[in-house]
């Protein structure tokens, strides 16, 4: 695809992450991850009380190839604060046991508690969930 060609889901993925504060690129939803990383980092970010948009990228696979195109990042899930790439689950777990997580998504300084997966059907607190606008 030359430059000048309109690609118009890797302008909706650029949008939304200029869009959001902190967004999460995951598979399934808040609600139902539908991985371990991806649960795993719906936990840490819950457990701080972050306030996060969130996008499946399972609907359609050309998302993940346009995401990764953008972050130069090949796994998902995939954690953006003020529209830099923060990283994946492995990096965010490492930032959330350091407490590095919660300033570099500028939250209020609190001490960090244990992770444990998010059980299916528990409601998110202070979530801002997007409409998955890129399938």
């Amino acid at each position: 695809m030359s430059d000048n060609q309109s690609n118009p889901i890797r302008e909706a993925i650029a949008e939304a992450i200029g869009e959001h504060d902190v967004i999460l690129f995951m598979k399934g939803t808040p609600e139902a991850p539908a991985c371990g990383f991806s649960a795993r980092t719906v936990a840490m970010l819950q457990s701080l009380e972050a306030p996060f948009a969130a996008v499946d990228i399972l609907p359609d696979p050309r998302i993940r190839q346009e995401l990764s195109a953008i972050s130069n990042w090949p796994t998902i899930p995939q954690l953006f604060s003020g529209g830099e790439l923060v990283g994946g689950c492995d990096i965010v777990t490492e930032m959330y046991e350091s407490g590095e997580l919660a300033e570099a998504l500028r939250l209020p300084e609190r001490e960090s508690a244990q992770v444990e997966p998010v059980p299916n059907g528990v409601q998110s607190s202070g979530l801002t969930q997007i409409e998955n606008r890129l399938g």
